[in-house]
C-alpha cells in the first residue's frame, strides 16, 4: 500500500527532516506526531499518510491500527530556475526545488495484504501438468527464381 506526492514545492533537505521523524511508528503515532509538528513539511506529510491508509483501509480492508510506515522516501523533483539581477548588467541563478515524497506502508503483522478483487477474481491452482508440446525441425524454404 503506497501513495505518492509528487512535485511537492519545497527542497528535499527540508522534507527528510519530517519524513526520518515518522518512519517505521505506526499510521496512528505519525499522525499524532505530524500534528504538533511546526514544520512547513507535516501537513503534507499528514495529508500523503492519511492517503496511504485509505488506500490500505478500501483495497486490502486494514485497519490504521495495524498499519506501520515501512518507508518514507523523499527524492528530487522538479527544478525551476529563475534569475536575479545582480550589480553591472548580470544575474544570477536561483533554483527553486520540488520534492517526489512516496510513502509505504505494511501490516504490523507482517502477514501479506491481498486486495479483495485478487481475492474474488484470484484462478484455483490445477496440480494437473500441461502435457509436453512437439518440437518440429523447421523445413528449409526453397526459393523460385522468375524467368522473365
Amino acid at each position: 500500500m503506497k501513495a505518492i506526492l509528487s512535485n511537492y514545492r519545497q527542497s528535499p533537505r527540508k522534507v527528510r527532516l519530517v519524513a526520518r521523524m515518522v518512519q517505521g511508528k505506526t499510521v496512528p503515532q505519525a499522525l499524532n506526531e505530524l500534528n504538533a509538528l511546526t514544520k512547513r513539511a507535516a501537513l503534507p506529510m499528514k495529508k500523503l499518510i492519511e492517503s496511504a491508509a485509505a488506500n490500505a483501509r478500501h483495497n486490502f480492508g486494514a485497519t490504521d491500527e495495524d498499519l506501520t510506515i515501512k518507508s518514507m522516501r523523499v527524492d528530487k523533483g522538479m527544478l525551476l530556475k529563475r534569475s536575479l539581477p545582480k550589480a553591472r548588467g548580470s544575474s544570477s541563478v536561483i533554483r527553486k526545488k520540488a520534492s517526489n515524497v512516496v510513502v509505504e506502508l505494511v501490516s504490523k503483522s507482517g502477514a501479506q495484504l491481498v486486495s479483495k478483487e485478487a481475492k474474488a477474481v484470484a484462478p484455483k491452482k490445477s496440480t494437473e501438468k500441461a502435457p509436453a508440446k512437439k518440437v518440429e525441425a523447421k523445413k528449409p524454404v526453397k526459393k523460385t527464381v522468375k524467368k522473365a
